[in-house]
């Protein structure tokens, strides 16, 4: 499987990107690095795709389980190398759900994201860590099992 991703350079640190969705999106670096914040940095953009996909998968996953999900907030907090390149190396995920929610069915479908499905995670070499807090109040990790496996 493969997906194309055509970048344009727009003039200083100025890039347009689109891709196979027929969206555009903007890069831009800070206006100390010669950029003029015109866009996002693309390491924000990361972070984006990466709570795009935990979502979209978490959306997914209460609705085969005939969860009644009423509200999902996903906050993504990653920590950097301070040398280059720069990369995350750990990445905190704070999903906000509100619902009849079921703290095991949570975590069983956060667990299902973060293992099986989210190709962003999967994607990344830094440490994934989630937190839930379900209609307001935090609730420490559960064991689930996935695909056979505890976590």
């Amino acid at each position: 499987m493969e997906m194309k991703v055509v970048g344009k350079w727009l003039g200083q640190r100025h890039f347009q990107a689109d891709g196979p969705s027929g969206n555009t999106i903007y890069m831009d670096a800070k206006k100390e690095d010669g950029g003029t914040g015109q866009g996002n940095r693309p390491m924000e953009l990361l972070l984006m795709g990466v709570v795009g996909c935990t979502g979209i998968d978490i959306a997914m996953i209460m609705e085969k389980m005939r969860v009644p999900l009423q509200g999902l907030e996903i906050e993504a907090v990653g920590e950097r190398r301070e040398a280059y390149p720069q990369a995350f190396t750990r990445i905190h995920l704070t999903y906000h759900m509100t619902g009849d929610v079921p703290p095991a069915k949570a975590w069983r479908a956060i667990r299902l994201s973060e293992q099986k499905y989210c190709s962003a995670i999967g994607s990344l070499k830094a440490e994934v860590i989630p937190h839930l807090v379900l209609n307001g109040q935090e609730v420490p990790p559960l064991d689930v099992v996935v695909d056979g496996q505890p976590d």
